[in-house]
């Protein structure tokens, strides 16, 4: 599969160093900075002030993040030096995907 000038390889988070625009999110890249952050998808949600289903889908591929979402990213990326700090691990267990009262099982 052919990538778009400017897009990110799949499951990878836009990386500016790799001339990859930073708005060009996908699942893995979401999962990459959610592991990054060691935060939950509750947690995540919250700081990008979206809900936790949201950013499940935009994880397993459901969706996309959208333009304001995609912004959104790119700051919370950007102020946590997930840019300069290389490839993250993936989310564990403990950041996995929650129940719907919110807290992990």
């Amino acid at each position: 599969m052919t990538r778009e000038p400017g897009e990110a390889p799949e499951g990878h988070a836009p990386n500016p160093a790799d001339g990859v625009d930073r708005d060009a999110w996908d699942a893995g890249g979401v999962r990459s900075l959610r592991g990054h952050l060691r935060a939950s998808q509750t947690e995540l949600a919250a700081r990008l002030g979206t809900r936790q289903q949201t950013v499940s889908e935009w994880e397993t591929g459901v969706s996309r993040p959208r333009r304001m979402s995609r912004r959104l990213l790119r700051l919370v990326a950007e102020e946590s030096g997930f840019y300069e700090a290389g490839p993250a691990p993936a989310a564990g267990a403990e950041g996995g995907q929650e129940s719907a009262a919110g807290a992990a099982p």
